[in-house]
């Protein structure tokens, strides 16, 4: 069975894979112009601008006027480590943003050494043959070889909204298409244009910067992303701290060069005060966080598109989902064959042959499917049409005339087929009311139909009716299927499994306060069935006719209980998620469809199928569920509260660790003592900083109540006043401490003092950063968890610190005295003693849970 304007694929060879391998190398990939990737040298240049290494260089420049050269090389020094740790952390960035990019790269079905595959977009060549269908992104300009019903959307390209038809080249036309798009009745199809209907076989001419798309590329790429809500926090924060850094900073030139009438000294201390103030560890926190957060999702089979998407994942409190494919296996099956009062049920193998009267059925729910289904349902039609029914062969010669695709008011596909010898048959599936309507049947009929649908959608079966008209001639057919003359034939019933893993995965949901909803097409009997299978709240089902009866205040009346919706079309799933989200939740809506794509986008977190689903819905989505499981969307659930918990912890040090840093650097200048900190001091603090706010926290593993905890309300900032507050009393514990330290050591000597309140200090960043590591458990519970990097910062932070205090030359360099062991003891105890009053806080509220909770959620 094929249509006359779409030749067989299979008949088509395509370019071979070494020829097709061989023009890729030639031509180049197929995308747009310009750099996808940062090249080293475009790194190095955006690491010289960072703040703190031209806080670094500036004051080497000091020291080399004070006539301190080997001061000035050592810093110089420093900014060439702090150089190569910043390029470690952004070359390991941009691996994981450039893999992100493969995986979500559009993919295209191509035709190579006559087998069908799919293929990365970029990987398209000149000459390959790909198969375009309904929600397809054409991946390059191509010529049009064959096409059934071909509409395209080419509004990118053109400017007009209106779709425009497609037509097959005639043999003699040129390939080369015209110099415009746009228009109808042309043979070409343009890169990035959009299927809105039909299939076709095509050729492609262009790729790449040759493309249409690719001339204009330029232009698309200048567009930039708006900043997401996360982003815009920390530049504001970030903005404040530098702000306040640099009044403090003046202040303290001002009071070092009056008081002590030393200039130069002064802005050396100004350097420093603005070094150890800044918080320039946020940005490249948050950049490290996103990008390995959606690198660990991809490890999940969930590609994050968007990186507000990673960040919104830890708030998300109600999961839109569909049935078929998400909770259930998408691996259908025909399970019984209904025609009047007699049924027959098809035996999973072997078994009986099928009796005559049900054949009939068989055939024309066979003819109602496309010629090479793609749909599951269709696909299994096709296999048991194959098993039971020696006269499919006899469809072989027939030629599908016209198609009735499903609307929003006729939930029915029907297919004009026409014989050699003449005649034909319309066939007809769909929904049981849209068949019985098309059928024109009496109230009874209907009612006595419905019945039999009832009862087997109780059992969790999916039920189609099937229909036929007889037609004379060749056309020209009608606009409407109605016009035909159709008798029922009867009812075809599917059985689809639930996931294994979904009834778990709903359980977790509900223990993490996050409600799950199951909107579907199918039928509210076999809804129901398979939601109370799940472990859904299926105390009712709300139909799409009764949605669109409910004003808005109604609906979300309805959706406080139900949770069930059945019989809904695509354009009502828009409403539902902007119902939900007018009621204060953080959406989560799967899709697959063209017509799914506006509620995908306005959902806070639009969830494309990756295998079922079109590109226009993968475009529309943030996340891509690569294997279309519902379990996989618990599953990123918990790792984007993970990143969520660990990016607040990692914020939360940062913060802490900056006030015993800036407040040393400051007070003793302001109280006549000594200078505490030099350049190298906070050079020092930084190589400990950097790698384990943007390492250590982030492989931090999830804390072991994560999905036990409602979701983060979506109003609340990543850190609020409460963060703040807590993470600001941490850094001032350490900061007295070290003060009391510095103040008893100058009885011993600048020297000592320095040392011991250096010592103070870096192993108060160290007991920081195990404090930070869960804000629900105290430090001992904490230090089993596996976490490598962990070890490696506190044990190279350890040994650096006792080279600098034992080695003679590193001593001179850090203007350090050997302190005594008694004092080197209460120096240590000291930095371990400043986060006490935190331990303490977490174990009282541990004894008694009914306190303000710790959690830095």
């Amino acid at each position: 069975m094929i249509h006359p304007d779409q030749p067989d694929w299979h008949d088509v060879r395509g370019l071979g894979r070494a020829e097709a391998a061989a023009r890729l190398r030639e031509e180049g990939c197929n995308e747009l112009p310009g750099s996808r990737h940062r090249s080293l040298f475009a790194l190095i240049l955006e690491v010289l601008r960072e703040p703190m290494l031209l806080l670094l260089v500036a004051a080497a420049g000091i020291y080399f006027v004070l006539g301190d050269a080997r001061e000035a090389a050592v810093l110089l020094a420093s900014v060439l480590g702090v150089m190569a740790l910043t390029l470690y952390q952004e070359q390991r960035t941009e691996r994981v943003l450039e893999a992100l990019r493969e995986l979500s790269s559009p993919r295209a079905l191509v035709v190579r050494d006559g087998e069908l595959v799919r293929i990365a977009g970029r990987e398209v060549v000149r000459g390959d043959i790909v198969l375009l269908g309904e929600g397809d992104r054409v991946p390059a300009d191509a010529v049009v070889l064959a096409q059934r019903n071909l509409v395209l959307d080419e509004s990118l390209l053109t400017g007009e909204s209106t779709p425009v038809h497609k037509r097959a080249r005639t043999a003699g036309e040129a390939t080369s298409p015209p110099p415009r798009p746009g228009g109808d009745d042309l043979p070409y199809v343009w890169s990035g244009t959009l299927v809105v209907q039909g299939s076709a076989l095509v050729e492609v001419t262009a790729t790449g910067p040759r493309s249409e798309l690719g001339r204009i590329g330029k232009s698309l790429q200048s567009l930039s992303a708006e900043p997401s809500p996360l982003q815009r926090q920390t530049r504001v924060l970030v903005r404040s701290f530098a702000l306040a850094g640099l009044g403090l900073c003046v202040l303290l030139v001002l009071a070092h060069g009056l008081l002590r009438d030393g200039w130069l000294a002064g802005l050396l201390a100004g350097i420093t005060l603005a070094m150890a103030i800044l918080p320039e560890e946020i940005p490249v926190v948050l950049t490290v966080f996103l990008a390995l957060g959606a690198w660990r999702l991809s490890r999940r089979h969930v590609l994050a598109r968007r990186a507000a998407a990673v960040e919104t994942l830890g708030a998300a409190s109600v999961l839109c989902v569909d049935k078929t494919g998400t909770l259930t296996l998408n691996r259908m099956r025909v399970h019984s064959l209904v025609v009047g009062e007699a049924s027959f049920r098809i035996p999973t193998e072997g078994g009986a042959a099928l009796p005559v009267v049900f054949a009939p059925l068989l055939e024309h729910a066979m003819l109602a499917c496309e010629p090479e289904p793609v749909d599951p349902m269709e696909r299994t039609l096709h296999e048991s049409g194959r098993r039971y029914l020696a006269s499919d062969r006899r469809f072989a010669d027939w030629t599908l005339q016209q198609a009735y695709p499903l609307t929003r008011t006729r939930r029915a596909v029907a297919l004009v087929w026409t014989r050699p010898e003449g005649g034909g048959v319309v066939a007809a599936k769909g929904a049981p009311e849209a068949i019985a309507a098309l059928c024109r049947l009496d109230p009874a009929a209907t009612s006595a139909l419905l019945a039999k649908v009832e009862a087997l959608a109780a059992q969790g079966l999916r039920v189609l009716g099937v229909a036929k008209a007889e037609v004379a001639g060749n056309g020209p057919w009608p606009e409407d299927p109605c016009d035909f003359a159709f008798r029922l034939l009867g009812l075809v019933a599917f059985v689809d499994p639930l996931r294994p893993t979904v009834p778990a995965a709903i359980a977790e949901c509900k223990a993490a306060g996050i409600r799950v909803v199951m909107i579907t097409g199918d039928y509210p009997g076999t809804a129901l069935a398979i939601a109370r299978e799940a472990g859904l709240d299926a105390g009712a089902v709300l139909t799409g006719e009764a949605l669109d009866a409910l004003d808005e205040p109604a609906l979300r009346a309805q959706l406080a209980r139900v949770s069930v919706f059945a019989r809904v079309v695509p354009e009502q799933k828009l409403r539902l998620v902007e119902a939900f989200k007018a009621m204060g939740e953080v959406v989560a809506m799967t899709g697959d469809g063209v017509n799914d794509a506006p509620a995908l986008k306005s959902a806070h977190i639009g969830i494309a199928m990756g295998q079922r689903g079109t590109d226009v819905a993968r475009e529309a989505a943030a996340l891509v569920l690569l294997d279309d499981d519902f379990s996989t969307i618990v599953e990123a659930v918990r790792l984007g509260r993970r990143i969520d918990d660990n990016l607040r912890k990692a914020m939360a040090y940062i913060l802490a660790v900056h006030v015993p840093t800036a407040g040393m650097a400051l007070l003793p200048v302001l109280l006549g003592w000594p200078v505490l900190f030099f350049p190298i001091h906070v050079a020092f603090l930084e190589f400990v900083i950097d790698p384990a706010c943007s390492i250590v926290f982030e492989a931090e593993p999830a804390e072991d109540d994560l999905m036990r905890r409602p979701p983060r309300p979506a109003r609340r900032p990543l850190f609020g006043r409460r963060i703040l507050a807590l993470s600001l009393l941490q850094g001032l514990g350490m900061f007295v401490l070290t003060l009391i330290v510095y103040a008893l050591g100058l009885h011993q000597g600048e020297g000592q003092a320095r040392a011991l309140a250096f010592t103070t200090l870096v192993v108060g960043n160290l007991a920081l950063i195990l404090t930070n590591r869960s804000w629900a458990h105290t430090l001992p519970a904490t230090l089993g968890r596996r976490n490598a990097a962990l070890w490696w910062v506190v044990g190279g932070t350890l040994l650096a610190l006792a080279l600098a205090l034992a080695l003679p030359a590193l001593r001179g360099l850090f203007r350090f005295a050997m302190p005594t062991p008694s004092a080197l003891a209460l120096a240590v105890v000291a930095g371990l003693a400043g986060i006490a009053w935190f331990e303490a806080f977490k174990w009282l509220h541990r004894r008694n849970p009914d306190r303000p909770g710790t959690r830095a959620a």
